[in-house]
């Protein structure tokens, strides 16, 4: 499966510990990440991840087009409602292509763990068909 992972900059701590405490799940998949996130998380957990440019910079974009032309199964962007930054990333373009392609989608840690659970029981096996 191909899991996209984005991380607002209050956000990014959380999503290394995140892959952290799933590597062992996370390293049976195609792991794709916004510039800096994914550098984040390599440097922490020696997972292979297929970088996009910076968020800011075109990557969200980037993660949009993957999205839209049915190339990811999983997308895990944990955002900070509170204090919405105007370089970061916009959730609402990405909220949006995962809802019209049926892709599932976390915002916060609780979410991202049950996916990452249904995905390594194979729950998230249906993804399949849409390939």
């Amino acid at each position: 499966m191909k899991i996209v992972l984005i991380a607002h900059d209050s956000k990014k701590n959380l999503m290394q510990n995140l892959c952290i405490a799933y590597r062992g799940i996370l390293v049976r998949h195609e792991l794709y990440a916004t510039g800096t996130t994914g550098r984040m998380i390599e440097e922490v957990t020696n997972l292979s991840i297929h970088k996009y440019l910076a968020g800011h910079l075109g990557g969200i974009q980037q993660a949009r087009s993957q999205i839209v032309n049915n190339d990811a199964d999983l997308v895990i962007f944990l955002c900070d409602p509170m204090t919405p930054k105007s370089h970061e990333p916009n959730l609402m373009e990405i909220l949006k292509a995962c809802d019209i392609y049926n892709i599932p989608f976390a915002t916060n840690p609780a979410t991202a763990e049950a996916l990452i659970m249904a995905l390594d029981r194979g729950d998230l096996d249906w993804r399949e068909i849409y390939h």
